[in-house]
């Protein structure tokens, strides 16, 4: 099968596991586990996984102009931005972390600007303009709390925090992809994150009656950690092989109409007309800031 092609597929399928955890993750806190502590299982987990698939290939020296790089994409990719959207989602909904996520193509545009020093023409300003004001039609005019979601604008201020930080981890591990292997990367991530979470959810951690979990508890706590965490992670460090990183964070847009499919179907949340506003906003947002310009044929 063409490479680009499996690239896409891969970054679709990481799209599509997001999508669902949306729900299943927001289903689990904080009266299962809290977010923090969460987020210590998820690396905990997936750096068990990595290190051990890692024993099968053959291992990489790593140059020491490269570590600064890897605790960096540790730090953004793996422990700021997952604790953000985990303690965003419990704060918030389901449909709201998804729709607010969608800013990641515009603040990697923003970033890639302030650090890579791409040029922002002014169709590609009012872009971002218009994608930020989606997100603040959701942090200011939306509600304030409902049934399990104690404060909203907060969560979704906190998952502006969380795609910035992703759009961060997109810029930085780009030049890695291209050096090293993808269960090298990955396994170094994590150990990483690791460290860096253990003081942030150790507490929450220890608190979790792991013994007295029903089974439906395990499987979903395991989704996150096999699914969301390893999956996803390994899917989209593949397709940076040959997608740019704008072309991933292009694939942020299928979250949340999968996201917003599944969490009405499980009866988790609900469409509003404002929602569906801030959304329109925010896909208008991106379409203007990441549309390229046409060449005239010569």
């Amino acid at each position: 099968m063409n490479a680009r092609l499996l690239a896409l597929l891969a970054a679709t399928a990481a799209s599509g596991i997001y999508g669902i955890n949306h729900t299943i993750a927001k289903g689990l806190m904080p009266n299962i586990i809290g977010p923090f502590g969460f987020i210590l299982l998820r690396v905990s987990g997936a750096a068990v996984v990595f290190w051990i698939i890692s024993l099968f290939y053959k291992s990489e020296k790593i140059d020491r102009k490269d570590w600064f790089r890897i605790i960096a994409c540790a730090f953004f990719g793996m422990v700021l931005n997952m604790n953000m959207f985990f303690k965003g989602l419990e704060l918030s909904t389901p449909i709201n972390s998804s729709v607010v996520i969608t800013l990641s193509p515009v603040l990697l545009l923003v970033l890639s600007a302030l650090i890579l020093r791409e040029r922002i023409t002014w169709l590609k300003a009012i872009g971002i303009g218009i994608g930020l004001a989606g997100a603040l039609t959701l942090i200011i005019f939306g509600l304030k709390t409902q049934p399990n979601a104690p404060n909203i604008p907060l969560g979704n201020m906190l998952f502006v925090i969380n795609a910035a930080s992703y759009s961060f981890y997109l810029i930085f591990v780009k030049p890695l992809v291209a050096k090293y292997s993808s269960i090298t990367l990955m396994k170094l991530f994590f150990l990483f994150a690791l460290l860096m979470n253990i003081p942030i959810g150790f507490s929450e951690f220890s608190e979790v009656s792991w013994f007295s979990l029903s089974q439906l508890d395990i499987i979903k706590l395991a989704f996150v950690v096999i699914g969301t965490t390893v999956l996803t992670y390994l899917f989209n460090i593949y397709a940076l092989k040959q997608l740019s990183p704008s072309t991933i964070g292009a694939f942020i847009y299928l979250q949340p109409l999968i996201a917003t499919a599944f969490a009405i179907l499980m009866g988790a949340d609900q469409l509003t007309p404002l929602r569906v506003l801030a959304a329109v906003l925010i896909f208008t947002g991106v379409f203007l800031s990441t549309r390229k310009r046409k060449t005239s044929a010569v």
